[in-house]
């Protein structure tokens, strides 16, 4: 069976297609096994049922003896992979692993490979039949396993932030994993095992990206600085072409809405003569001469919906002409750089940004006009009169030419780079260290990496595997420094890389010193451990309480656990999934053109850093008279200082002591927006949202017999009436007394988070329904408003919410889902929290130096 047929179909080179053998021969290799299981031993018996586990495995042994053992049997091993070992049942996490990506392959056909005999569909689906039933049972016994963490695979983000690290640069500008399949997650959380299951098409991907990454930064040839300068041809969206041809002749590049919108029309501005990109990744100075036009424009502001009294912004992003429309968003471009445009004269603009090989710069207008070709129409409805040759609908000639319409005109660019970096760039002294590549030390170097990449010291089969690749690849008359960059994709393709494998024995419950280091950097880091980090595993005090609440304290005071307080807030509040549902444009305009999804996440963010920072108490997240809002937000929610901050000002503190509409997450906007369907709102689903996410109940699904809400509700003109008919039926009423009360308070803000008093008026005739935010909970109390419900969530559910948060930050940390066994030292550690007067660091603290988190 040919596991990385899929690696053999793609063009890759030769080293490529070793690359992957290797790798994937590690991830086989690393399969525990019981026994050794022949094509002879696996001949069927008379007397067995077809359901026992001698024909479950006679099934998989004939399928291997019959397609594999050719090229993989154990005195072959291809690839470095042999067959003839691997058995039912599945006890070991890499069985599991194993089985999963031979389900992956067979079920897209990619082994054997095509030159090989095929199975026919009976024998696949006889196979996948056998593996799917034996990892159901498996699963089964890992979930009852007593606790333990099931080994997981590095997420997509923890892997780029991994690659980012190691390198010392940041790789988002090359999208490595923006073909990589869409991440699983459990319970909202993406750092779960058992979800993150690994496919022979990740696989495929992991090498690629691999490949990529070191021949692009590592492998890329030396090259002297270079000069380009563009002074014309600065063509545009099609619909621009006639304008500009006519008033401009092409000699300026102009911009003229926010890249957020909906027609797109000027949201991009690139460099017609430069479509071919930088010839390699590296470091480029990029010159702009550019001017702010009219943003003291006579016209309405109201038309552009933007505040004109801001200055303009100037942000570039990389393009690719080979990967889309270079007018349109493309799937990778990270704002790399921002700057002011001056209004009075044109200006040189100066950015030093990374560029990867072929991507070109692009301009873009964060804060422009939203929606310029309907802008444009505006105004030539509105002010036809002064124009010499007005024209009805969208005709921008007579306004660039005689009007001031608001845009950001760009004359001249200039690009110089790549630019000489000290000791051969940060890359080149990550991997290999200050003196750079040395081929008399290459196998040293190599070594370090790999210990820096793995996360533990290597042992005699890492260092072997390690210089085995480096040979190899000389001995096929690669340079020594190709073969050091082929080894390195190696190791980065390597089990001991991708997973948060243990060394951990087996028969131990507590986590070694690197195994304990490597769970915490990736709790709060969701990187490798740093030096200071791995010194303390490698001493072996990191498993005293006193060491490691020592790190603990320090990485949390650290910049870098800001990606644990992204990562966690993705998943404990859902805010991953804000966008997924977005709401009309026409009903919620600002969302788009002030993209407040951004700010709707800092705010949370900033709210949990300040709480992390100050031993603040958790249950402020509950209810709070202070919060963190940019000019955005305040606008959004009405606070007064919207008047007073500016964008530049970015995030403030402010006080809400006299407002009631706000405080605590179930005040933000990012929270109102996720718990809505972007259309309309549904105390159904906030409900649901409050249960799961502030009182960590879950509630069980619907029965399949419970009609639909709109079945029987004739005559309801307002949400809670459909509810309350609805609930009529008994089989109905038992979940909804449960969840409806916890989502009527939060029916006073609509489906991005503003408050209202009354419902849309709806289509036709009617008039809009008035708000009503009182509830009855189960338990019997009631509220009149949302400043009632907080208040009764703070006096009566205050431990029921801590002890959730504390669940779901040991779930996040650990991987897994907590059980009934872990419960108790949940309930100890919830006491000590209290006992701190709920300090978030003392939960955090807590939370990390526990058995739970401390134990495999």
């Amino acid at each position: 069976m040919h596991l990385c047929h899929s690696i053999n179909r793609r063009p890759f080179s030769a080293v490529c297609v070793t690359v992957g053998l290797v790798m994937l021969g590690l991830v086989i290799l690393a399969v525990v096994v019981p026994r050794k299981v022949s094509a002879a031993d696996a001949e069927p018996r008379p007397e067995q049922s077809a359901d026992s586990a001698a024909d479950q495995q006679t099934v998989v042994a004939n399928f291997i003896g019959e397609f594999c053992l050719q090229c993989h049997d154990t005195g072959s091993a291809e690839g470095e992979r042999e067959f003839e070992s691997f058995t039912l049942p599945i006890t070991s996490e890499q069985q599991l692993i194993t089985a999963d990506e031979i389900i992956d392959s067979v079920t897209l056909k990619v082994m054997p490979p095509e030159d090989a005999e095929q199975p026919n569909d009976d024998e696949r689906l006889a196979l996948l039949s056998v593996l799917r039933s034996s990892i159901a049972e498996a699963r089964e016994n890992f979930r009852s396993s007593g606790g333990r963490t099931v080994m997981r695979r590095l997420s997509n983000r923890e892997y780029e932030n991994t690659l980012a690290t190691l390198l010392d640069r940041r790789v988002d500008t090359l999208g490595l994993t923006a073909d990589f399949p869409k991440e699983n997650t459990s319970g909202h959380m993406d750092t779960i095992g058992e979800a993150l299951v690994t496919s022979g098409f990740l696989l495929d991907q992991y090498l690629q990206a691999a490949s990529r990454l070191v021949e692009t930064r590592l492998g890329k040839p030396a090259m002297q600085p270079k000069s380009w300068h563009f002074t014309d041809n600065f063509q545009q969206y099609e619909e621009l072409t006639g304008a500009h041809r006519s008033v401009f002749k092409f000699e300026y590049l102009c911009l003229y809405e926010q890249p957020n919108t909906d027609t797109r029309q000027g949201g991009y501005g690139h460099i017609e003569d430069f479509l071919e990109g930088v010839p390699v990744s590296g470091l480029y100075d990029i010159q702009v001469h550019a001017q702010a036009m009219h943003r003291d424009t006579h016209y309405d502001p109201k038309i552009f919906r933007i505040d004109l009294s801001e200055p303009f912004q100037l942000a570039v992003v990389p393009g690719d002409a080979t990967k889309g429309h270079i007018h349109y968003p493309q799937a990778i471009e990270p704002v790399l750089a921002t700057t002011i445009v001056p209004d009075d004269q044109p200006e040189w603009l100066s950015f030093r940004v990374w560029l990867e090989a072929g991507q070109t710069p692009r301009f873009i207008f964060p804060n422009g006009p939203y929606e310029s070709r309907a802008t444009v129409i505006a105004l030539n409805k509105r002010y036809k009169d002064e124009f010499k040759a007005p024209k009805v609908g969208v005709s921008r000639t007579a306004l660039l030419r005689e009007g001031a319409l608001p845009h950001i005109k760009i004359g001249e660019v200039k690009v110089h780079g790549p630019l000489a970096e000290p000791g051969g760039g940060k890359e080149e002294q990550a991997v290999f260290g200050k003196e750079g590549f040395q081929a008399d030390r290459a196998i040293e170097q190599l070594v370090a990496f790999g210990q820096r990449a793995y996360r533990r010291p290597l042992d005699d089969t890492d260092r072997t595997r390690i210089e085995a690749m480096y040979q190899k690849r000389l001995s096929e008359n690669a340079t020594p420094r190709q073969a050091a960059l082929d080894t390195l994709k190696m190791i980065l393709c390597s089990p001991s890389f991708l997973y948060l494998s243990e060394i951990t024995a087996e028969d131990e419950t507590r986590l070694r010193p690197f195994d304990l280091a490597s769970r915490l950097s990736y709790a709060l880091w969701a990187a490798p451990p740093d030096d200071e980090l791995f010194a303390a595993a490698q001493s072996g005090r990191l498993t005293e309480t006193d060491e490691l609440k020592k790190q603990i304290t320090r990485m949390l005071a650290d910049d870098r656990s800001n990606e644990f307080i992204h990562g966690f807030l993705d998943s404990w509040l859902n805010l991953r999934d804000i966008g997924n549902l977005p709401p009309p444009r026409n009903a919620a305009w600002e969302y788009y053109a002030q993209n407040l999804p951004d700010s709707m996440k800092q705010e949370a963010r900033l709210f949990f850093r300040n709480l992390l920072d100050q031993n603040g108490s958790v249950i402020d997240f509950l209810d709070a008279d202070y919060t963190f809002v940019d000019k955005k937000l305040a606008t959004l929610y009405g606070l007064p200082e919207r008047e007073t901050l500016r964008l530049a000002d970015g995030f403030q503190r402010v006080s809400l002591a006299k407002n009631k509409q706000r405080g605590g997450v179930l005040g933000m906007a990012g929270v109102l927006t996720v718990s809505a369907n972007g259309v309309d709102t549904s105390p159904v689903t906030r409900g649901v949202w409050v249960l799961e996410n502030i009182l960590g109940i879950t509630p069980p699904p619907p029965p399949d017999e419970v009609p639909a809400i709109d079945s029987d509700v004739s005559g309801a003109t307002t949400i809670r009436e459909k509810l309350t008919r609805h609930s009529e039926d008994k089989a109905c009423y038992v979940c909804h007394r449960n969840i409806d009360p916890l989502g009527y308070a939060l029916e006073t803000f609509d489906p991005i988070g503003r408050w209202r008093e009354k419902y849309p008026k709806p289509k036709g005739k009617g008039t809009a329904a008035t708000v009503d935010p009182s509830g009855k909970l189960p338990s019997g109390e009631t509220y009149k408003d949302f400043p009632g419900f907080k208040k009764v969530l703070l006096e009566s559910r205050r431990d029921l919410f801590a002890r959730n948060l504390i669940e779901k930050s040991l779930m996040y940390a650990t991987g897994r889902h907590m059980e009934r066994t872990d419960q108790f030292e949940i309930d100890d550690i919830l006491n000590r929290v209290k006992a701190e007067n709920y300090g978030l660091h003392t939960m955090m603290t807590e939370t990390l130096t526990s058995d739970i988190f401390r134990s495999r």
